[in-house]
């Protein structure tokens, strides 16, 4: 996800993607996420001739895998308001486009819709929501993706000494600098129901979280790092907390999670 300083979300969005620490999260993010991703991509079956809005991509994995799969007779456009991080597409259209201020980017209606880790940072969430919907083609398919840090709030679920409880404390901060920023730490968990209240039909969902994983601590070191100084600005760490505990992510002694993503995805029905 990328933010520029003409979006109303870029206002309370916290971490800033013209970082350079974005490209680590980004990576950090595929590897994490892609799998289940792609998994419910499979689900709702998209193949050849598909047309696909990927909405806040942020980086290029997900579209890029999108192009392949719908091969040269499907489109697929890749939407954020800042679209540096997609510089080299291949197989697909990016664009720079604020999904909850402006009208669905052309090429529609979508056969599939996507958005992962988008709407909890989105301040008019339900105009977003609303504006994919209206984008999908009779029969077409919305999956949306969001963590709900409020599930499962800890980074280091088993808190068994200092090191882990220091990763936590740390961990509560960030999620305060969230909330002061209009971030939904429980919008995860709605999902399902607001894709009924949309009218969507066929809803599932399912949730996903690592426990520990390389690519958690890469994601951590790199979120710790961008939100560093808004820590301590706000006065919820100190600079030698802060040091301690990207000491203790280097050393590996920490088994970081993340917050459950849950993944919700519906059908808009048939005409």
């Amino acid at each position: 996800m990328s933010r520029d300083t003409r979006s109303t979300r870029n206002k309370a969005y916290l971490l800033d993607n013209r970082q350079a620490e974005a490209g680590k999260r980004f990576t950090a993010l595929s590897a994490l996420f892609d799998p289940s991703t792609f998994r419910h991509f499979e689900t709702v079956g998209v193949g050849e001739g598909w047309r696909c809005w990927e909405v806040g991509a942020g980086g290029p994995t997900v579209p890029a895998w999108l192009a392949e799969r719908v091969g040269p007779t499907g489109h697929v456009v890749a939407t954020d308001i800042d679209t540096s991080w997609m510089r080299e597409t291949v197989g697909f259209e990016a664009l720079r486009h604020d999904v909850a201020a402006e009208a669905p980017p052309t090429g529609g209606p979508f056969d599939l819709i996507h958005a992962r880790l988008v709407l909890v940072h989105v301040a008019d969430r339900n105009k977003a929501l609303r504006s994919m919907v209206e984008a999908l083609r009779p029969g077409g398919w919305l999956v949306l993706e969001d963590a709900d840090p409020a599930l499962q709030p800890l980074i280091c679920p088993d808190e068994y000494g200092s090191q882990q409880e220091l990763a936590n404390r740390l961990r509560r901060g960030f999620r305060e600098l969230l909330q002061q920023r209009g971030a939904d730490l429980a919008y995860g968990r709605k999902l399902p129901r607001l894709l009924r209240e949309a009218g969507l039909s066929d809803v599932q969902a399912d949730a996903y979280f690592p426990i520990t994983s390389p690519a958690c601590a890469v994601l951590e070191e790199a979120t710790v790092h961008q939100v560093r100084d808004k820590l301590v600005t706000a006065g919820l760490a100190t600079d030698e907390e802060i040091d301690r505990h990207l000491a203790n992510i280097a050393a590996g002694v920490l088994d970081l999670a993340t917050s459950p993503m849950i993944s919700a995805w519906g059908r808009h029905p048939a005409a």
